[in-house]
């Protein structure tokens, strides 16, 4: 009898998980096809079509009895916020953000057209967005499908934010969202936004960010006869810049080469332009020494840096003004708070958000790697602008870092897995009630 119970015990187990399993993959298909048809969808600068998308964003909300607004803090640019109301509104929400536009393409250097994701035979969906960050706006989306189906209730309140711009620095999106009143009123508690893949087992974690500072660099000096031999013209002092601004970058890079430091822990530095030249309508003019000369550089600084130390060298190195050289920032975000403090999220105990992350991912079987700095810079830093913890997150494991380059995918695997993912970190971070001196029963709540 024993041996019979047991029999039928491990038959109903294994038939229980067949079901689910079947479940899963027999919604596989339809799941993998709502992401393709977002992906479809143009959203790619400078001209995203953003009606459309909100459009594929708002059916999806109908869909799931969501409630939804639009937002256009600048005309032309719809924000999408999705909602899903808690059983308990008085405990601060949770933030889903995600970007809807997406860096443009060079056609025919793909080896899939970039906007019609197609699927080739290894399962990788190839398409601008698949990674930054049209996955996770719809993994979130398709978590909460799930979840809704499993009968699964939310304590805290859910909202999924759909913002444009971010890929131009997110003024007409998470900026303008971030201060407004519409957000004060949603009385968020934390938020999670985009990470990066990984090209190993682990997931990633981001904690901070780099802020970028563009640079532009201006030299000036008397023109001069294409043949002749003299000091200080224009060129001649913009080259010795350039030439000491890379010595800095080599060193800066030496120490990521050798493990020393990530890349998100260093100032990089990348010239962006260089523009000189008295111009003709065939070319330049090749017998003038030009009268000036300028070149842009992508200055990314940690939080951890010492920025005065490096607008000292700026000023005294890069472009002294004893060489007839001035300077200008088109950009130049804050790397402290308003306190002075560095700006990141903390990952110790005084964040519960953060083991909670580490403690969803790891029941729904992930590995996570080391906290990071985000080597670039995200939405996220509006949001901890705003004095709230924000962490840096995309479910992409065993997959190349793609973003911005050519023939940019996504497994369809991983994308599965990662929605997942957030049904596990929705699930915990909806029910979590933080202690109280009076504690207050989960039942009650």
């Amino acid at each position: 009898m024993e041996v019979y119970l047991y029999s039928v015990t491990i038959f109903f187990c294994l038939y229980i998980f067949s079901v689910q399993s079947s479940t899963i993959s027999d919604n596989s298909p339809e799941i993998i096809t709502r992401f393709q048809q977002y992906l479809q969808i143009n959203t790619a600068q400078p001209n995203p079509k953003y009606y459309e998308a909100a459009g594929f964003i708002i059916a999806q909300a109908k869909s799931l009895n969501l409630g939804y607004e639009t937002l256009e803090y600048v005309k032309g640019k719809p924000l999408i916020l999705l909602k899903w109301t808690g059983k308990n509104q008085k405990l601060p929400s949770i933030l889903l953000n995600s970007h809807t536009d997406v860096v443009p393409v060079e056609h025919h250097k793909w080896q899939h057209p970039p906007f019609d994701a197609n699927v080739d035979q290894s399962g990788n969906i190839y398409a601008r967005g698949s990674q930054d960050m049209k996955c996770v706006g719809l993994q979130y989306i398709e978590a909460i499908r799930r979840l809704k189906s499993s009968g699964f209730e939310p304590i805290r309140t859910v909202y999924l934010s759909f913002v444009p711009d971010e890929e131009i620095g997110g003024l007409a999106g998470a900026q303008s969202f971030a201060e407004s009143k519409d957000f004060k009123k949603m009385n968020v508690g934390v938020v999670l936004d985009e990470g990066l893949a990984s090209p190993n087992e682990n997931y990633r974690m981001f904690y901070a960010e780099r802020s970028p500072w563009w640079l532009v660099i201006k030299a000036t000096g008397l023109p001069g006869h294409g043949a002749k031999l003299y000091d200080n013209s224009a060129m001649e002092n913009l080259l010795k810049s350039i030439e000491i601004v890379r010595r800095f970058r080599a060193s800066q890079f030496d120490l990521v080469k050798a493990g020393l430091k990530a890349e998100g822990e260093v100032i990089s530095v990348n010239m962006a332009f260089l523009k000189a030249g008295t111009p003709t309508p065939t070319g330049f003019v090749m017998n003038l020494q030009p009268s000036e000369a300028e070149a842009g550089f992508d200055i990314r600084i940690p939080p951890t840096a010492d920025t005065t130390s490096l607008e000292r060298r700026i000023s005294e190195e890069w472009a002294p003004s004893s060489r007839n050289m001035t300077f200008e920032f088109q950009e130049k975000t804050p790397v402290y708070d308003k306190f002075g403090k560095p700006v990141f999220t903390a990952i110790d105990s005084s964040n519960p958000w953060w083991a909670l992350l580490e403690g969803s991912v790891k029941k729904a079987n992930g590995k996570l790697g080391k906290p990071e700095i985000f080597a670039a810079s995200t939405d996220a830093r509006y949001f901890r602008d705003q004095g709230l913890p924000a962490i840096g997150f995309s479910p992409m494991a065993n997959t190349p870092i793609l973003l911005h380059e050519h023939n940019e995918f996504l497994n369809q695997a991983e994308y599965l897995k990662g929605i997942e993912i957030y049904e596990s970190i929705i699930k915990e971070y909806t029910s979590y009630i933080e202690p109280t001196s009076d504690a207050v029963s989960r039942e009650e709540l």
